[in-house]
Parts: structure tokens; sequence; C-alpha cells
């Protein structure tokens, strides 16, 4: 089967940040494109239910990972609440009909399978529906940054409800911590998160 003729045809959506988007494409389509970018480095894959998205990730997308995971672990040092990073391991499967990587996930007390908290730096709109993909994995709490924002959701029942807070980290005051990610220095903005924090 020749891969790439076939998945042209499923008119891909292209995107000005270097996100491109097919549909109707299998799993086995799917795993060979995955296979055909092995050596290449900054390249991402999301897949769900046909649905597949390449994204190149920018020095962006980067930064501000590393600066919300700073602070985060900053913060949590500072109140002595134990955390395990899991960075971004490839998560799902073709049984759950997807798979994708977190851009950073964390467990909260005890090492778990699944995480507790997964992190989601956002550059590019719209695109497949990020929330089924942790719902079917059972993530606990998901976290988007889009356009210098923060999003909290929980899952709760069958659904993730949008939350003020975090169910995990309930002291964290996320205007403070959105502050400090939108600072334009990496090191400035742990001094300042530090700096008005009391630990709990």
């Amino acid at each position: 089967m020749n891969v790439y003729t076939s998945v042209k045809s499923t008119s891909p959506e292209t995107e000005p940040d270097g996100c491109i988007r097919f549909s109707d494409v299998s799993w086995e389509q799917f795993e060979a494109i995955e296979a055909a970018f092995k050596d290449f480095r900054g390249v991402k894959f999301f897949y769900l239910d046909r649905l597949l998205q390449i994204m190149t990730v920018s020095p962006e997308h980067e930064i501000i990972k590393k600066t919300l995971c700073m602070l985060l672990e900053a913060y949590m040092r500072a109140n002595g609440i134990r955390f395990y990073g899991k960075g971004a391991p490839t998560l799902g499967n073709r049984e759950l009909g997807g798979r994708k990587e977190p851009d950073d996930s964390y467990d909260i007390g005890t090492p778990k399978i699944v995480s507790d908290i997964a992190i989601e730096v956002v550059i590019t709109s719209g695109g497949i529906n990020t929330l089924e993909f942790y719902k079917r994995l059972g993530v606990r709490e998901v976290w988007f940054w889009q356009n210098s924002q923060l999003s909290l959701y929980y899952l709760t029942g069958e659904n993730y409800q949008e939350m003020a807070r975090s169910a995990f980290l309930p002291d964290l005051d996320l205007e403070l911590l959105l502050r400090c990610a939108n600072m334009p220095d990496q090191y400035d903005a742990v001094t300042e998160l530090l700096a008005n924090i009391s630990p709990v």
C-alpha cells in the first residue's frame, strides 16, 4: 500500500504555524507516517478516530511549556507537595482509538499509572478534541495554555468541567501563576512566584 498517496487524498488542512491535519486516516497509515518521521526531532503527532494532526514544535511552544513546569514545580516544592514529573510519554493505543504525547504531565502525592495532571500548550487553534482523548485515558485534570491564558478542566463523571482552581492543588493562586508565566524571563518568573506565595 502506498501510504502517502492514500493519505494525500484526504485533503489536509494547513495552519500557518507548522501544523497540518488529515482526515480519514487508518491506524496503519498513521503508524507508517509516524515511523517515517522517527529520525526527525521536533515533530509531534496526535491521532484520534481517524483524524491525524502533525505539528512542528516551535521554540515559543517549548519555552512556554518549560516556564509553566518550572513555576509549577517551584510551587509544589515550596509547599512540600510530593510530585512525580512524567514528561511527555506517548499515550494511547489502537484499542483506545488514539495516540499523542502531552506537553508534560504529573502525578501528585504518589506515582500512578494514569497521570493526575496533563499540560497542553496550544499554539494552534482548533483541531482534534484533546479532552476526548484524555477522557478515554482517565486523566483527571487537564491544563491548557492558549493565548497567554490558562484553562483547567477536571473530569467529573463522563465529562470535563472547567474549574477556577486545580482540584489537586487547590491553594495554588492561578492569577499569580499566570502573571509569572507571562513574564519575559524564566528566572525572574520563578523568583517572583516564590516571593509571593505563602507555604500552606
